[in-house]
């Protein structure tokens, strides 16, 4: 039965990325919604939710194409352009960007009106100004990011971590699951999530520090990621490689352990969102867990068993691709 509905669902969503176009456009972004609808179906997983996990597939994908163009696609300046598009929100803006960034900032636009329309007839609130908002911060970040590899600047550890916590998605990805789940919306609530609280900055955190213990990059392109590792190096010059990632080992069980007194303590928000939180977390080791093929066999298994034995048209290549 609930193999059923995630079936019927991956199929929705494979229909609407292909129906979308962008890959085709830009060659160089991955072509992964499979393995992307595994995060909506690992955050949210009640049979009830089918919609919302829909719904919250569409901007997870485009982190990660938006991801892609700053890591691997755009120059400097075409970054910059694209981040104050963003952060403008202006569609005037948009004549100022190639053609393949006009593509993605209209399914950018076209889907944070889709999803605030929605939630707006659901749930009477537009959260058109905190989706735009979450998304300008994801991009700033990833900008900082950009301009620290271009002008080969490694910036000490803190700073990375402060700047890749928000650079992993988690806020965009928790700011559109707090309004597709419409529990709790208040002004209080609103301003609360906008803000990065630690439920999220928690999450955030352990996401981004396992991503940088990852000896490979899922995407298999050429592009550029600094990693707190490389920067903790860089700021303490007589230590190792492996006492560095130690060290990284021991700052996400300090996360994880501030991620529970977060969600164990009294707050404001819905116990489907707090569990979301405690699901991302629960779901990155499966996420970024290579092996020496630079492959997730973990992942590969657990999308076999609960997705692919009656799915008749894909297979599991698109998850290492």
């Amino acid at each position: 039965m609930v193999k059923s509905v995630h079936q019927k669902e991956m199929l929705q969503i494979s229909k609407w990325w292909k129906d979308l176009g962008l890959t085709e456009e830009l060659k160089f972004a991955r072509d992964q919604a499979l393995k992307w609808y595994m995060w909506p179906m690992a955050i949210i997983p009640y049979p009830r939710l089918s919609e919302q996990r829909i719904e919250f597939t569409k901007p997870i994908s485009l982190i990660y194409i938006i991801d892609d163009i700053f890591d691997v696609g755009g120059t400097l300046d075409e970054l910059t352009l694209f981040t104050e598009a963003v952060n403008r929100w202006d569609l005037s803006a948009f004549k100022e960007l190639p053609e393949y960034m006009k593509m993605c900032f209209k399914t950018l636009d076209d889907i944070t009106n889709e999803i605030s329309t929605k939630v707006h007839k659901e749930h009477k609130w537009n959260p058109v100004g905190s989706l735009r908002k979450a998304w300008a911060s994801l991009c700033n970040a990833f900008l900082v990011e950009a301009k620290w590899f271009a002008s080969g600047h490694v910036p000490k550890a803190e700073e990375y971590l402060k700047n890749g916590a928000v650079s992993s998605g988690v806020h965009v990805v928790l700011v559109h699951l707090f309004f597709l789940l419409g529990h709790g919306i208040t002004k209080e609530n609103v301003d609360l999530v906008d803000d990065f609280p630690g439920i999220i900055s928690s999450t955030a955190t352990i996401l981004r520090l396992w991503d940088d213990l990852g000896s490979a990059k899922d995407e298999n392109q050429d592009g550029h990621d600094g990693s707190y590792v490389e920067c903790y190096l860089k700021e303490h010059r007589g230590s190792s490689v492996e006492n560095a990632r130690q060290i990284v080992a021991h700052m996400i069980s300090d996360m994880w352990k501030r991620l529970n007194k977060e969600c164990l303590s009294p707050n404001p928000f819905s116990t489907s969102f707090t569990k979301g939180s405690l699901n991302i977390a629960r779901m990155v080791p499966l996420m970024y867990s290579y092996d020496d093929q630079q492959c997730l066999p973990g992942l590969e298994e657990h999308m076999k068993s609960l997705l692919l034995e009656n799915l008749p048209y894909r297979n599991t290549q698109e998850i290492n691709e």
